[in-house]
């Protein structure tokens, strides 16, 4: 045998030999200069900056140029960076005029259907060649002409489902502030615009997750950005892993008063099912992002905030009575769904809401795959019967 054959059979050899833990748990895939999430201290950050700082102190636009050019904004930076990004909310024509039609046929799901339907024309309709084929500055622009549109996407979907005319978006209001604007028609209070604001900062990243690693996997192969986009779209719908604010206030509902909450809870805790708004695969604390959003609900106050403090109070106290050591600590969905409802959201947008804002993260981390050549190709382990087995005769 050649030294090329000797080092083929040693290199399979010792792929049959890794052990390799379910989900890839705790496997380093790559490095990343974009964030990371430190579990057991309850901390993740974007880049070189807390998440939850940035969340209170900057506004979406500050963030995401920090994501796609690798530094926040001076003013005059912050100032350019909305020029620039503001226009590219409006649809292509071609584009806008197919909406009525897609949010038809795709009335019995959710409108994360019809956007993945949309964005793939948006990509055609603009240009986008794959990200192998493009310059590293056209990359960028890909990226933000795919961020820009989905806001606009998801309110005029919601819209034509109801029957409503979509409302095209103003380049004179922020990110956040337009978002809201587009769904319900009127300029929204200061106060709930910053509210959805800093939920859709604490939600642009978040380390290697399901979606983002499709993005990654996607843009490996050299694709066009859209389709990275559209793959890391279709892992958040899974049900395991794009989660459901709404499901958090469901339960909040079904609780009803704060003397209903121990018996609800421990008839539910008793019967193994899970209490949606709590647990979480990365976080062995309290995760920051419930810490932050759960202060922006106590400033809007009244009675759904003051159940639902109640109510997490007693859901943690009654997991660690029956259920010791699991330490299932609060976890995004929880007071997401809080701050979304009291700021004038429809509950069957909260999950997209958080696509809105995590198109940002998964943009930055194509762009961040794309300057590497090296395609994702991983192994599996066969376990099937043992080859070669003899082809029956018919």
């Amino acid at each position: 045998m050649d030294t090329a054959g000797r080092t083929a059979g040693k290199a399979t050899r010792e792929l049959r030999t890794i052990e390799v833990p379910r989900g890839l748990a705790g496997v380093v895939v790559t490095d990343t200069r974009l964030g990371d999430v430190r579990g057991r201290e309850g901390f993740y950050h974007y880049r070189q900056y807390s998440a939850v700082e940035l969340a209170e102190k900057r506004t979406f636009e500050d963030v995401w140029h920090l994501m796609l050019e690798g530094a926040l904004p001076d003013a005059a930076q912050r100032a350019a960076f909305a020029a620039r990004t503001a226009p590219r909310r409006r649809l292509p024509a071609e584009v806008a005029a197919l909406l009525p039609a897609i949010a038809k046929a795709t009335a019995e799901g959710s409108v994360f259907d019809g956007l993945r339907v949309v964005l793939p024309l948006i990509g055609a309709s603009g240009g986008f060649r794959p990200l192998y084929d493009t310059a590293p500055d056209r990359r960028i622009e890909d990226a933000i002409t795919v961020s820009a549109a989905v806001p606009t996407v998801l309110a005029a979907l919601h819209r034509l489902r109801r029957g409503l005319t979509p409302v095209e978006p103003r380049d004179d209001l922020p990110y956040a502030a337009n978002y809201l604007y587009m769904l319900n028609g009127a300029e929204p209070d200061p106060a709930r615009a910053r509210a959805v604001e800093q939920y859709l900062i604490s939600t642009v990243d978040h380390g290697f997750n399901a979606s983002t690693f499709t993005a990654r996997v996607i843009a490996s192969t050299g694709a066009d950005l859209a389709s990275a986009v559209v793959g890391a779209l279709g892992a958040l719908s899974g049900p395991l892993h794009g989660g459901a604010p709404s499901r958090a206030l469901d339960t909040l509902d079904a609780i009803g008063s704060p003397d209903r909450a121990d018996p609800w809870i421990r008839e539910r805790v008793l019967a193994g099912e899970r209490i949606m708004g709590f647990g979480h695969p990365v976080y062995r604390t309290e995760d920051p992002r419930s810490r932050m959003l759960r202060t922006i609900a106590e400033g809007f106050g009244g009675p759904l905030v003051e159940l639902a403090v109640v109510v997490e109070r007693r859901i943690i106290d009654i997991l660690e009575e029956l259920k010791p050591g699991r330490q299932l600590h609060t976890n995004v969905e929880y007071y997401a769904g809080v701050v979304m409802e009291l700021a004038g959201l429809p509950r069957d947008m909260f999950t997209p809401t958080f696509a809105a804002a995590r198109v940002v993260g998964w943009s930055a981390n194509i762009l961040e795959q794309a300057a590497d050549s090296k395609i994702i190709r991983p192994s599996a382990r066969y376990v099937g019967a043992p080859p070669p087995q003899p082809v029956p005769e018919i």
